[in-house]
């Protein structure tokens, strides 16, 4: 395993030392931890970016044409939009 210095602005090392308490871990296992969701969660984008490219959206939209127009099952109706005021 590699050591690597980081430097940490306080306020993000005071919630990390809480974060690591709540967890009963050390700070090193936290910031690892974190590091590799971080990581993670990059290259699931960069994934649906690359696929993203090979989109053909007029094949897309020719599919969707031809979904039935019929009412959605129970449960799966969309939100009432949210009002919000000026």
């Amino acid at each position: 395993m590699s050591a690597f210095a980081l430097r940490i602005p306080e306020h993000i090392l005071t919630q990390a030392k809480v974060a690591a308490a709540e967890d009963e871990v050390s700070i090193n296992q936290l910031f690892v931890a974190l590091i590799s969701e971080g990581l993670g969660h990059r290259r699931g984008l960069r994934a649906l970016q690359k696929r993203a490219t090979r989109a053909d959206i007029a094949q897309a939209l020719q599919i969707l044409e031809g979904a039935p127009d019929v009412a959605p099952d129970d449960g799966d109706e969309r939100p009432e939009p949210v009002k919000r005021q000026a």
